[in-house]
Parts: structure tokens; C-alpha cells; sequence
């Protein structure tokens, strides 16, 4: 992992959410929103509006970058993918979580031992 991921920390859950459905391959901006509530059991849903706004972010730092640009003749829409970066700062995101799960589920057990 690269240590320039670390500028990046911590990721908004929407970028989480977005990187975490790229993972799987290049899709569409629809195609992402469907993604993230799958992987959150439809607990987390993106509107187009995050969504896009968080993808021109994303785009502009390296993190992602669109794979296919929206022709109108033929009616293809961009697509998207995530780049080795993105890699890099969504393993060093699921690190950074692992260790704050860690602490929350130590100091819960300490927590239940003293009531």
C-alpha cells in the first residue's frame, strides 16, 4: 500500500461506498448507486446528485477514472473504474476501519464488564 493513501483518510462514506462498488469492475453512474445499496443491504443508498459529485472529486484526485465517454449517437453513457490508487486508498480505508472496529468492540466488552 502506498503511503501517499493516507492523505485521503478517512473517506467519506460516500466514497467508500463508490470505490467499494468499483472494486468489482467498471460500471455506470446507475450501475454504482445499485452496487453501493447491495453491499450495504440496502442500508446506504447514493442519489445521483452525491453520486456525481463525488465521482468529479474522485476523478480529479486519480482515484477513479472513466473507462468509456457517453456518445450520443449510439447512446452509450461514461463509465467508470477504479484506478491503482483507488486500490490504494480503499485498502488503507478498510484499515483504518478494522482498527476503529478493534478499539469500539474492546471498549464495549470493558463497558458491559463494569455495569
Amino acid at each position: 500500500m502506498k503511503s501517499n493513501a493516507q492523505q485521503y483518510l478517512p473517506l467519506s462514506p460516500a466514497t467508500l461506498h463508490i470505490l467499494l462498488a468499483l472494486t468489482g469492475g467498471e460500471l455506470h453512474g446507475y450501475g454504482i448507486m445499485l452496487e453501493a445499496a447491495r453491499h450495504s443491504g440496502g442500508q446506504y443508498k447514493i442519489g445521483p446528485g452525491t453520486l456525481y459529485d463525488n465521482l468529479k472529486k474522485l476523478l480529479a484526485a486519480g482515484l477513479v477514472e472513466e473507462s468509456q465517454r457517453e456518445d450520443l449517437e449510439t447512446g452509450e453513457r461514461r463509465k467508470f473504474q477504479i484506478t491503482t490508487l483507488g486500490y490504494d486508498v480503499l485498502a488503507a480505508e478498510v484499515e483504518r476501519l478494522s482498527g476503529v472496529l478493534r478499539h469500539a468492540r474492546r471498549s464495549i466488552r470493558l463497558a458491559e464488564r463494569r455495569s
